[in-house]
């Protein structure tokens, strides 16, 4: 035997290898168990050959996980780290220690699932519970949803519920004031515009009774800094039949009368100032709250309080409003990703300081910001605004380049405004020391005495009007008071980890979002300071990193995709969708095809793309599937043919949502295209097409790229996410910019679709790492076990569950959809028996009855190792052996382990046991479960006892106190 080589010895191959779970040995052996040779001719028998890439991608060999690191650390380095006061929004802040390291850096956290499974997601339901609890009592208002995207989204998901709700005027018109933030404004253009919406912008005091609107927004206070009494414009807006949303100041909240107490409908913002860092923009967790009687509109989740089978308390996703799939084409919403990992943080923040910890926090900003226009004001500098919570802003004419240059050579941003004025926002981070260097930048000279000493002679509340001051009159339940030292705090958080199941204790199979392995090198780099301090709109000198970062990234895109260029601006698979739709709408539009709005959509499409296309302002027209579940191609022929003149694209997935790769593919792009309409591929699967194929290769012109599931960012049980998109370069120019801090290259009145230019930047080196960690063969071969795993399930369950779809040659792509209906029928057990009896054997169930009802759909992943995959299958198999003991009279078909599932630690060890099953088979059904054992906290959840007894806010005290 050879001696080996330096090289072999550097083995950079050691990443792909513990990214991947089966072994190579295993990999063969699991392809010859399907009946191939090798793991080759399985792909070449699965994935169509008239899609294969002639290429490979130009991605490079594999990094090693120190070089990927030490990449990272350059790239970090050539971002400066100014203290920013730009505000408009985004504010540093301090993310305690222990919140952190126990939350934004556990995986116990940042890799569990949206929570449709509620029992095994108590822990992270409570959480987001108390966010909600949080966000009602600071805002004053009856009802609070679990988080949104960012705040000009949720802004725009306001104008959208006003239109909707307000019965008694039908107008087509939405006022917004000049005074809210510019990148709101933008993205609230951007939805009206698809929508036929006409947005008034101007001074609200002249718009509001003077205007016809069924709604109105206002910033409170104003991006300029002033603080005004806005209860007066509500109520002439009321008196016109004029609903109106408040976008506010979360930290400004806990000084100022709550938007509820004025009178608001509607009372939207961003949380980031509680604890998250700024990160060039996002992730952050925005809120959203209304009027009770506006519940059954408001979008995205909403977290609430019902009971399980046994009378106890439980939580679920109460009116889970991701209402594309129930209202489809007639959704007035596609928000599908909510911030879930960032609510979490702000609500833990909330609770850690309390209610008068966060109010010192308030009084300190409010204190150095009054301090600051005392010692300004001996300059004979007068701010714009005569209130203020945290902003000045000053018209200061031709000494703003000086000033300027100033604050820079001190290491300071402040916020530049129209040609003449500056803006300066303070936070948590400001200190007394900066204040006075604020001074000296603005006048050319030192103060004659420190901010310090001047503290006496700024009275409580300087600068809020008298009408506006507001005592503690929030967060006053236990869970804000209870957790302030941090044994308490570290306590809580691991009893709240220790209910769910996260990637950290079992596979998570979920067909149609796979939950693949989030490694921890990938996860490093976005708690650095030089990533996580930055200010979305900091000069484009400080964040060079960030644009070299951004530049290798979207070279890494275009070559796993086949695209032309990319947008990294749509934060979530679903304002991908919009983006991308929205670009093919502009490319018609300049072609002077206006007329072209029809979107043809196939049946067994994601509920967001009809969402979506409906939120684009297109018209629906549902394409048929055939019995093998691909797109009918005469049903497609048909009606291209009839919609040839105004055809504006399709939305397919590929490969398909059942779980296969159609043939059909490359002529359905030419179909499309003969008749003058572009193609949407969805890019939710493209983690079975990475290396293998590129659909900007076969026909597709436009993609979302799901980096939350094929590029590696964890799930956070619902949030982060990140839907860039491909696009042909006849849709370059028609891709989303920014007007505070536009994209180059771009029309600076291209559409806004996120709040900032490249929307949650601060996750993006999550993909960066590991698409260099893998390069391009590691990413061909993740693809490839990817479907090696799907099929490797598949062969193993199709004895005794069928598999509902299969491809030409009898495989599946990456996931597989296993049908329980006959099962039903026959023994009256359903797909949700199944679901929850999973949990008894440690699992997270498989995606429930979609995309086909009664059944269940299941994606591995290339991350689940072989014992894994096996330990799933048997604990199917063994269920499937308890619904025949059902069948066969063994088990009484009405109290067996399956209808009662998931049986929890207080059902066992009760000291009397009513079942004529035993407490063995209840909990231990397999003996690997003695070695390690999960107990759901909770029973099965009654869904319609929630629906029917809708509260969705913290428990009572005593209920609390009880639990405790």
């Amino acid at each position: 035997m050879s001696r080996p080589s330096l090289v072999d010895l550097e083995n950079h191959q050691d990443f792909i290898q513990r990214h991947i779970g089966p072994t190579v040995n295993q990999q063969q052996a699991m392809a010859e168990a399907l009946g191939y040779d090798s793991l080759d001719a399985l792909i070449d028998d699965t994935v169509p050959a008239a899609i294969r890439r002639e290429q490979a991608m130009d991605l490079g060999g594999a990094q090693s996980e120190q070089a990927v690191i030490a990449r990272l650390r350059a790239l970090a380095a050539q971002n400066v780290v100014n203290k920013s006061f730009i505000g408009t929004g985004y504010h540093d802040t301090y993310t305690p220690a222990v919140i952190q390291r126990n939350v934004l850096e556990n995986p116990g956290w940042y890799t569990a699932y949206t929570p449709y499974q509620p029992e095994i997601s108590q822990g992270r339901l409570e959480a987001l519970l108390t966010y909600q609890q949080m966000v009602m009592d600071l805002t004053g208002m009856d009802l609070a949803n679990a988080s949104m995207l960012d705040e000009g989204t949720a802004a725009a998901e306001a104008m959208t519920l006003l239109q909707r709700v307000n019965k008694k005027n039908r107008s087509q018109t939405f006022i917004v004031a000049e005074n809210c933030h510019p990148q709101t404004i933008a993205v609230v253009k951007t939805r009206a515009d698809a929508l036929d919406i006409d947005v008034v912008v101007g001074d609200p005091a002249e718009l509001i009774g003077a205007t016809d609107a069924f709604g109105a927004l206002l910033q409170y206070p104003g991006t300029h800094g002033h603080l005004e009494d806005i209860s007066p414009l509500i109520e002439t807006a009321h008196d016109n039949q004029t609903l109106v949303t408040v976008a506010a100041d979360i930290m400004a909240l806990l000084l100022v009368k709550s938007p509820g107490e004025l009178g608001a409908d509607a009372v939207v913002g961003n949380s980031q100032r509680f604890g998250v860092p700024m990160g060039f923009g996002g992730p952050h967790a925005a809120f959203f709250a209304t009027r009770d009687a506006y519940k059954r509109s408001t979008p995205g989740r909403i977290i609430g309080v019902s009971i399980d089978r046994r009378g106890n308390e439980a939580l679920r996703m109460a009116m889970q409003t991701r209402e594309q799939h129930i209202r489809r084409e007639k959704a007035t919403s596609n928000i599908c990703t909510a911030q879930a990992l960032l609510a979490i943080m702000a609500a833990f923040y909330a609770m850690y300081h309390g209610p008068e910890g966060l109010r010192r926090i308030a009084e300190r900003i409010q204190r150095l910001t009054s301090l600051l226009q005392r010692m300004l004001a001996t300059g004979n500098l007068t701010p714009d605004n005569d209130s203020w919570f945290d902003t000045l802003t000053y018209t200061v004419g031709e000494q703003r380049d000086a000033i300027v240059a100033r604050a820079l050579d001190k290491g300071y941003n402040l916020r530049l405004i129209g040609g003449d004025r500056l803006g300066v926002s303070l936070d948590e981070t400001t200190t007394a020391a900066d204040v006075d260097a604020l001074v000296a930048i603005f006048t050319g000279s030192q103060p004659t005495s420190p901010c310090s000493s001047l503290d006496e002679e700024v009275a409580e509340f300087d600068g809020i009007p008298n009408a506006l001051r507001r005592q503690v009159d929030y967060l006053r339940h236990p869970l804000f008071n209870d957790y302030h030292s941090e044994t308490e705090m570290l306590r809580y958080m691991r009893r709240l980890e220790d209910k769910d199941i996260a990637l950290n204790r079992a596979m998570i199979p979920l067909g149609s979002c796979t939950m693949k392995l989030n490694a921890t090198t990938e996860m490093l780099a976005i708690t650095w300071p030089e990533f996580a301090k930055i200010h979305p709109f900091a000069p484009a000198e400080q964040t060079r990193g960030y644009q070299a970062l951004l530049a290798e990234l979207e070279h890494m895109l275009l070559e796993c995709t086949g695209y032309d260029a990319i947008s990294m601006q749509p934060n979530a698979g679903s304002q991908g969708e919009y983006a991308g739709l929205l670009a093919i709408r502009r490319y018609h539009e300049s072609r002077g095809d206006a007329r072209r709005n029809v979107c043809l959509i196939p049946a067994s499409a994601h509920g967001t793309n009809p969402a979506s296309a409906a939120l684009a302002g297109m018209k629906i027209v549902i394409v048929e599937c055939d019995g093998k579940g691909n797109v009918d191609m005469d049903d497609l022929k048909l009606k291209a043919e009839r919609h040839s003149e105004d055809l504006s694209c399709i939305m397919v997935t590929y490969p398909s949502t059942h779980g296969v790769f159609e043939e059909s593919i490359i002529e359905l792009c030419e179909v499309i295209h003969q008749h003058g309409g572009q193609v949407y591929v969805d890019g939710a699967n493209l983690n079975a097409l990475v290396g293998l194929a590129a659909p900007g290769k076969f026909g597709a012109d436009v993609s979302h790229l799901n980096l939350h599931k094929t590029f590696c960012i964890p799930h956070g049980g619902g949030g982060p996410g990140m839907g860039p998109i491909g696009v042909g370069k006849h849709l370059q120019p028609f891709l989303p910019t920014n007007p505070v801090s536009p994209v180059p290259g771009l029309d600076a009145n291209n559409d806004v679709v996120s709040a900032t230019p490249y929307g949650s930047a601060s996750i993006l080196p999550i993909s960066w790492a590991y698409i260099a960690l893998m390069g391009g063969e590691g990413l061909q071969q993740a693809t490839k076990v990817a479907i090696l795993n799907a099929n490797y399930i598949a062969h193993r369950l199709k004895d005794h569950f069928p598999i509902l779809y299969t491809g030409t040659t009898g495989n599946v792509a990456h996931e597989c959809i296993v049908d329980m209906r006959p099962l039903k029928e026959e023994s009256g057990i359903s797909e949700e028996d199944i679901a929850k009896r999973l949990v008894d054997y440690g699992f997270h169930a498989p995606t429930m009855s979609f995309p086909v009802p009664g059944t269940l759909m299941v994606e591995p992943t290339e991350s689940e190792s072989q014992a894994e995959l096996d330990r799933f299958c048997d604990a199917l198999i063994a269920i499937r052996q308890e619904i025949q003991a059902v069948q066969d009279g063994k088990l009484d078909a009405k109290d067996n382990p399956l209808v009662n599932a998931p049986h929890t630690l207080a059902d066992v060890a009760a000291s009397e046991w009513e079942h004529p099953y035993s407490r063995e088979q209840a909990a231990y059904p397999v003996v690997s479960l003695r070695q390690s054992k999960y107990w759901a906290p909770v029973n099965r959840v009654d869904n319609v006892y929630g629906d029917r007894n809708l509260h969705c806010s913290c428990p009572s005290v005593e209920s609390y106190r009880d639990e405790a």
